[in-house]
């Protein structure tokens, strides 16, 4: 028998994924007027599903980490790190902001939220969708 219904949230999740959106609408909103940088297409993909319209700049596109972050300070005042907090994440994470010191100070913030929001659940841009509908109850079992 295959089970259809949707799982029941527990309050703590309900107010968990409430900060989560709020979060996710705070950086909406800002990313309407400063880039985003994230690793990969999947996360990229992910801020899209979540609605954002904003540039969003993949990490992963050929350059070497030197000449990504040079092309970043020609073209960007400001941008908000948005990095999976793995290990890999981690390093990738400290050299960006070694290399892009004044452009991301600021929006610092955004990442470590969502660490904390995520807990132990996720530890990547691109599960947010999912951990978001499953704490707010709307994760079908076969997702």
């Amino acid at each position: 028998m295959i089970k259809t219904h949707r799982n029941i949230p527990s309050i703590s999740d309900i107010e968990r994924a409430e900060r989560l959106k709020l979060v996710i609408e705070a950086l909406y909103e800002i990313n309407k007027k400063v880039p985003v940088i994230v690793e990969g297409k999947k996360d990229e993909l992910a801020l899209r599903k979540l609605g954002f319209i904003g540039e969003i700049i993949t990490l992963h596109r050929g350059k070497s980490l030197y000449d990504f972050c040079a092309d970043i300070e020609e073209r960007f005042q400001k941008v908000i790190i948005l990095l999976d907090w793995d290990k890999k994440g981690n390093i990738l994470n400290k050299t960006l902001t070694e290399n892009l010191k004044g452009h991301w100070e600021e929006f610092s913030s955004f990442r470590e939220l969502f660490k904390i929001l995520c807990q132990k659940d996720i530890r990547d841009i691109e599960g947010i969708p999912k951990l978001l509908r499953r704490l707010e109850g709307n994760e079908s079992p076969w997702e």
